[in-house]
């Protein structure tokens, strides 16, 4: 019935296709991004299901659980409830997935575990600092898919097609303890240490954010692109309320004027009552989507001197919509 499944590169992405691969028996896997999609740099065919990612030209089924995917089928006067699949705004698309498949197919108990992992990892929706820095199963292996130094794309890719078989056969405790996941979950732990001397020396406030809420992780100076999890300026600057990083765009390696920024909620807003919502920010000034706790989108620029001034005026501009946002 449906021969591949094309899924975001990420735990969530990886849930979702066991989910799928399960159900349907499918062990062709293909990987792509929210940017792949939406520009049709890759062929999707009704034979096709598509996790955590936009609605494609067409495909067998979608699964996905972005607010801003959901406004874009609006804006192409789709209807939702027309396209194959399911659509549910909930912390993972492995939820969606779940939801979807539970009711009709005999699903096998761990998943339960992995999709109440998938809503923590995708939604950041941790308790505390203490409680995302606590070593679990689901934490160990989305570290594994982050690790980067060492791995080509293909290798790695073809890795974590292996875990979502993993993942699709086997609970999270077994998953995590296999050796491919703990060379890259090791990897990544050295990773980590780097990552976090980068962001001691890259951190700022804006002059405007006289509570120093958010942190300004600037990362375009860099000629080549740095891997860095900005939710690590947590540990530097534990009493802030949000992350936002920028990062230079590269194509084939050279650096561009363009550049990428992304906005991430605390953790401690999760125990209090606010009305905070980064996705709408990102939708308010056309830059991008996301979750109420996470979004990114691009800036484009003509120049150097553009792209610093448009920096500016961006964040600014974020700053602005966050204080109204109280």
């Amino acid at each position: 019935m449906y021969e591949k499944i094309i899924t975001h590169n990420d735990f969530d992405g990886l849930a979702s296709a066991a989910i799928c691969s399960y159900v349907f028996q499918i062990n062709q896997i293909q990987f792509a991004g929210p940017n792949t999609i939406a520009n049709s740099q890759i062929t999707v065919t009704e034979d096709d299901i598509i996790c955590d990612l936009p609605y494609p030209l067409m495909c067998g089924l979608w699964f996905d659980h972005h607010a801003g995917n959901l406004d874009e089928l609006k804006y192409r006067q789709i209807d939702p409830s027309s396209v194959p699949g399911s659509f549910e705004l909930l912390p993972s698309c492995a939820h969606v997935c779940f939801n979807y498949f539970a009711p009709k197919h005999a699903l096998p108990p761990h998943f339960k575990e992995l999709v109440q992992a998938a809503d923590i990892i995708d939604a950041f929706n941790y308790q505390s600092i203490a409680d995302w820095r606590q070593e679990t199963p689901g934490k160990i292996i989305d570290a594994a898919i982050r690790a980067k130094r060492n791995y080509d794309i293909k290798h790695k890719r073809n890795l974590m097609r292996n875990w979502i078989f993993l993942l699709r056969d086997k609970p999270l405790a077994e998953v995590a303890q296999t050796d491919t996941i703990q060379e890259c979950y090791r990897e990544y732990q050295q990773e980590e240490q780097l990552m976090l001397e980068i962001i001691e020396n890259n951190i700022s406030f804006l002059p405007g954010d006289a509570n120093q809420e958010l942190i300004i992780l600037d990362l375009t100076h860099f000629n080549r692109p740095p891997f860095v999890i900005k939710n690590l300026a947590y540990l530097r600057c534990p009493d802030a309320l949000a992350v936002i990083e920028m990062k230079a765009h590269y194509r084939q390696g050279i650096k561009t004027t363009n550049f990428g920024i992304s906005m991430g909620l605390s953790l401690n807003l999760n125990s209090v009552e606010h009305q905070r919502d980064v996705g709408e920010i990102m939708r308010e000034l056309n830059l991008g989507d996301g979750h109420a706790g996470a979004a990114g989108g691009t800036v484009y620029c003509q120049s150097k001197n553009e792209m610093l001034k448009e920096k500016e005026r961006t964040l600014n501009e974020i700053l602005r919509l966050w204080q109204e946002q109280v």
